[in-house]
């Protein structure tokens, strides 16, 4: 059964970059259907709400929405048409038979681990009958599907890519959920990811992501039948042609091994950005956290890392009112950031996630204290961006050019640093790597200009053919 010519589909996306690869992955084993996207749930067919169970009142966000959707769904009905719903994700996962309860207007439950089957089951709904709720945990079966079958109907949209390789997590930290809506840790083969990202370079991709809930932790069958290692990955990816930058997020400190620290001294496609959350500076809070690491072994690991590569650039996440954090935790944290010196990074409050062991922890801190704590937090974590930023003028970055500007011909790109970087008279140069000079920092991007024209070449070799592997005396330090 195929939909008819026509048929629109509208994805909300909710949450971190996995799901918007989720997003993108649910388009592309749709589009053999005849699903082309919309702008609006408006003019959709089929509405799907990828959701996220990391934030506060999760739930609540979706069933606000629903409402919205089924008073559409009713209005469409009433002219004569049909409009289906879905909720995918964690929120999906972790709450499907009480959403189906909740909402009746919603046709279909999708876990993340079951978005292959949204073709059958969106048959089957059609059909009203069937199976309505796909919320198993077979990560192997998603991504065959959605791979090795579909991976030439898959959308490519500019020079950058997220790929996933890794899902689930086994730390269990006391406030994350994660573990109980995506499942334990899975590994892809490296054989189906260098068939994906080569099918992405020949598409126009010259960078990649690599996404997992702790993407360090890869240990997908290798060539040779073995498990293997995300930095052994990342030297097999470097070695495609076209495919010039290699990012991963998000890591865990405990899974940061020897060989990928070496790897980021070796591969210049691997870029000087790490994406190493902590949470937080005290000891006594990691360990109600369940991190399973401390301060003193975190230190070790960023001296480790900036030794095998002194210019990288160091991003983390932090919780601040944990449950039992007293003034002298959160001093530790504010100790911490100011060591390590970090070049970005993500704060929140604490807040709980039902059904996890944090939720029903004591001594919850004062609203009020936490966000005291959270402001002091997050001015510490921007005077360190600023300063980062500002510190690239007057270097030359390579630049990945992503898109156009709002402004004339301004195009912005990407430093190897994450940074978002304008650049005049660019537009031109859209999906080429091209030296840059920084001319000043801001608190969120950079602005550069073109070199003479005789550098404006893909920056890391000549031809735009980058380097694959350079030595210590290559790399450029930067002081942060």
């Amino acid at each position: 059964m195929t939909a008819a010519p026509g048929k629109r589909l509208f994805i909300k996306t909710y949450g971190c970059q996995m799901n918007v690869y989720d997003s993108e992955r649910m388009a592309d084993v749709l589009r053999p259907l005849g699903y082309a996207p919309t702008e609006t749930p408006e003019d959709a067919d089929f509405v799907i709400l990828n959701t996220c169970h990391i934030r506060e009142k999760a739930a609540e966000k979706v069933y606000s929405e629903l409402g919205k959707l089924r008073m559409l769904k009713e209005e469409r009905a009433s002219g004569g048409s049909a409009m289906t719903i879905a909720v995918a994700g964690c929120v999906a996962q972790a709450e499907g038979e009480e959403i189906m309860r909740r909402q009746p207007a919603v046709d279909l439950v999708v876990g993340p681990q079951a978005y292959h089957q949204l073709p059958e089951l969106l048959t089957r709904t059609a059909r009203a009958r069937g199976e309505r709720i796909g919320a198993d945990f077979a990560p192997d079966a998603k991504f065959d599907a959605m791979t090795s079958e579909r991976i030439g109907a898959r959308g490519v949209e500019g020079p950058t890519a997220f790929l996933t390789v890794q899902e689930g997590c086994d730390k269990f930290c006391t406030f994350c959920v994660v573990p109980y809506t995506r499942g334990a840790e899975w590994s892809r083969p490296v054989a189906a990811i260098l068939a994906e990202a080569r099918e992405l370079a020949a598409r126009g991709v010259r960078e990649v992501t690599l996404l997992g809930q702790n993407v360090n932790a890869y240990d997908g069958e290798g060539p040779d039948g073995a498990p293997s290692t995300l930095a052994r990955l990342a030297y097999a990816l470097a070695e495609i042609e076209g495919l010039d930058r290699i990012r991963y997020t998000t890591s865990h400190p405990n899974d940061m091994g020897e060989d990928l620290i070496a790897a980021h001294a070796d591969l210049d496609a691997l870029m000087p950005y790490l994406h190493l959350p902590v949470q937080s500076g005290s000891d006594r809070i990691l360990r109600l956290m369940n991190r399973k690491h401390g301060r003193q072994k975190y230190f070790n690991l960023i001296d480790r890392i900036r030794t095998a590569r002194p210019d990288m650039a160091i991003s983390g996440d932090f919780i601040v009112g944990f449950p039992g954090e007293t003034d002298r935790d959160f001093d530790d944290t504010l100790d911490l950031v100011r060591q390590v010196n970090y070049a970005s990074a993500f704060s929140f409050i604490y807040s709980p996630r039902p059904g996890t062991p944090a939720a029903t922890m004591a001594k919850p801190v004062e609203p009020t204290v936490a966000s005291e704590r959270l402001q002091a937090l997050q001015a510490l974590l921007l005077e360190q961006q600023v300063a980062f930023n500002r510190s690239q003028a007057g270097r030359t970055l390579p630049v990945l050019f992503q898109k156009q500007g709002r402004h004339g011909r301004q195009a912005i790109g990407r430093s190897p640093y994450l940074q978002s970087v304008h650049v005049e008279d660019a537009d031109h140069l859209i999906g080429q790597i091209v030296e840059i000079e920084i001319l000043t920092g801001q608190q969120n991007s950079l602005s550069g200009a073109l070199k003479q024209a005789t550098s404006a070449r893909s920056a890391l070799g000549p031809e735009n053919t980058p380097l694959k592997q350079r030595g210590p005396a290559d790399r450029a330090v930067v002081a942060h």
